[in-house]
C-alpha cells in the first residue's frame, strides 16, 4: 500500500503546468505563470519563439561556463545582482535551516546596463554573444 502511494505522488509531482505564450491574452498568460510558480515552482513554456538551435547553444555555453574552475567563475562574483553566484551562496527560502541553495547561477540584466559582468572573450569566445541573442529573443517572445 505504501509503495503505491509513493508512486502516485511521484507521478503527480511530474505533471507540471504548461504555459502557452502564443495566447493573445497577456493578463491570462501572466496569471498562469504566477499560479504555476505559486503551486509548483516550475512550468513548461511552449510557443516561446526561441529556436531549438539557439536553446542548444545556450545550454552548451552555460555548461562551458559552469565547468570553469571556481576561481575563474569567482572573478565574476555577483555585484549589484549581476554576475556569478556560487554554490550555496544564495538562499531563496530563508526559513530553511540550510547553509544555502545547492545551485550556481549567473545573472545579467538589460543588455545596455553597465552593471552586467561578462566572462572574457578569450575564455569563452561565443558566450556573451549567444547569451545576448537569447536575451533579445526571450524578450520578444510571444509578441
Amino acid at each position: 500500500m505504501q509503495k503505491k502511494r509513493k508512486k502516485k505522488k511521484m507521478s503527480e509531482a511530474l505533471q507540471l503546468p504548461i504555459v502557452d505564450l502564443s495566447s493573445p491574452d497577456c493578463i491570462s498568460t501572466a496569471n498562469s505563470i504566477r499560479q504555476a510558480c505559486m503551486d509548483h515552482g516550475f512550468f513548461y513554456l511552449v510557443n516561446h519563439g526561441v529556436e531549438e538551435e539557439l536553446l542548444k547553444e545556450v545550454f552548451e555555453q552555460s555548461s562551458k561556463f559552469f565547468s570553469l574552475p571556481v576561481e575563474e567563475k569567482m572573478k565574476l562574483a555577483e555585484n549589484n545582482r549581476r554576475g556569478y553566484t556560487a554554490l550555496y551562496a544564495g538562499k531563496l527560502d530563508t526559513s530553511l535551516n540550510t547553509k544555502g541553495d545547492s545551485k550556481e547561477s549567473f545573472c545579467f540584466g538589460p543588455l545596455a546596463d553597465h552593471l552586467n559582468r561578462w566572462p572574457l572573450e578569450e575564455n569563452l569566445p561565443s558566450w556573451r554573444s549567444i547569451m545576448e541573442t537569447y536575451h533579445k529573443k526571450v524578450l520578444c517572445a510571444g509578441t
